[in-house]
């Protein structure tokens, strides 16, 4: 791709060895995965305590994350390396984790410590399992599952306001049965506001400007509420305070690969009455569901008790809200595995721009059976990690990390 005079980037049609969109010739956007050599949010940190052992996934690869006795959190390949049992079904010991089947012990590393019955001389044990490098960091645990080598030289994700008193914030955390690009297009084309007339009263958005390079799209919205019933929750969010007279607010949405952030400055306010940061994280191989975390900081008001008070109304109307973003873009995936292609007619350049974002800075994706045919077997011999990012794992078939948390509204 290449950049025009107008800061757009210019569309490559050339044919790639991906199925094309029907309709515009393109590489189908849904048959690309996210780029895995980024740092993602993959649990809650709460969800991960001490001296426990929380299972998580990342497009497929299944994850065992436990907190040693030092309070650091670890990322494992969640299997054991002896009779693949799930490591996420194990016990923490130390600063160890052992399965709860014959009670190897893993080093944070993945390296194996012990194995209790093991005389010397016995065979060579494998070398271990997989170790994801891991952060901690606006509550959350992040994982890098891309090239460990490049995990150290690639930062964390900024987060504005999150520390900041002025604002407080609500973290969300959501599966959503769709390829994660639904999501973006969803939070950056604002014209969807008759979905939420039910909520937000009638909203007129209105474009006032957007621009884009290879890595990210960014959108300046003016909203301006013409009329219906909108929420009391909807107003507070827009610093407007209850019962006060109807305003003009600017949102501003950017997809900055591959994280999304929004803010909404209200009518005469100098900074955001509200701040989003979100990023959707794939679960399964072929990348049709994908986990919505997100941060949303809103910022308190002149009388602090406002907020508290508001909090649980607050926390409901962003639940509607998603909801409904969640029952489109779940309608939208079900359109096209029914399909078996993208069939969309899109006609929002900003939408077509951050396509091509997407298919641009992610990765194709392989057709699970062929992925898998040439994974390595374990016959007491040490066995490769498999290839950062592939998939390759068979989805496993419990919980998630943590249970569902509230949802911020879409938009």
């Amino acid at each position: 791709m290449s950049e025009n005079g107008s800061g757009r980037i210019a569309r490559d049609r050339s044919p790639e060895r991906q199925r094309p969109n029907p309709l515009s010739g393109l590489p189908d956007l849904r048959r690309f995965g996210v780029n895995p050599d980024f740092w993602y949010p993959v649990a809650q940190s709460r969800s991960v305590r001490g001296g426990q052992v929380a299972a998580a996934v990342f497009a497929g690869e299944r994850m065992a994350l436990f907190r040693g006795r030092s309070g650091a959190v670890h990322a494992l390949e969640d299997r054991c390396a002896h009779r693949q049992v799930p490591l996420s079904m194990g016990v923490v010991d130390g600063e160890t984790l052992r399965c709860c089947y014959h009670a190897w012990a893993y080093r944070g590393d993945g390296r194996i410590s012990q194995i209790p019955y093991l005389s010397k001389g016995d065979g060579r044990p494998p070398r271990g399992v997989r170790a994801y490098p891991v952060r901690e960091a606006y509550g959350l645990v992040f994982v890098f599952p891309g090239d460990p080598e490049k995990a150290a030289v690639t930062p964390l994700p900024e987060v504005p306001g999150f520390a900041s008193p002025q604002y407080r914030t609500m973290a969300f955390s959501r599966t959503v049965r769709c390829h994660y690009s639904f999501m973006h297009e969803n939070l950056l084309d604002m014209n969807h506001q008759f979905l939420h007339r039910g909520v937000v009263g009638k909203l007129q958005p209105q474009l006032l400007g957007y621009r884009s390079d290879q890595r990210s799209v960014e959108a300046r919205y003016l909203f301006t509420h013409t009329g219906g019933k909108r929420n009391r929750s909807a107003r507070l969010l827009a610093a407007e305070g209850i019962g006060s007279q109807a305003s003009s607010d600017v949102m501003t949405i950017r997809t900055e690969y591959p994280y999304q952030t929004l803010d909404l400055v209200p009518e005469n306010a100098d900074r955001p009455a509200l701040r989003l940061w979100a990023v959707y994280v794939p679960e399964d191989a072929e990348q049709r569901t994908c986990h919505a975390y997100g941060l949303l900081m809103i910022r308190r008001p002149r009388i602090p008790a406002a907020l508290h008070v508001a909090w649980p109304f607050i926390r409901h109307f962003t639940e509607r809200v998603f909801a409904e973003d969640r029952m489109a873009v779940e309608a939208e995936q079900r359109a096209w595995d029914e399909q078996g292609e993208d069939r969309n007619h899109e006609v929002f350049p900003l939408i077509l721009d951050v396509r091509d974002v997407l298919r641009a800075n992610g990765v194709p994706l392989r057709p699970r059976a062929a992925a898998g045919a040439g994974t390595p077997a374990c016959d007491g011999r040490a066995c490769d990690a498999p290839v950062p990012g592939s998939g390759l794992l068979a989805a496993h078939p419990g919980n998630p990390a943590e249970p569902d948390s509230p949802a911020p509204p879409g938009g």
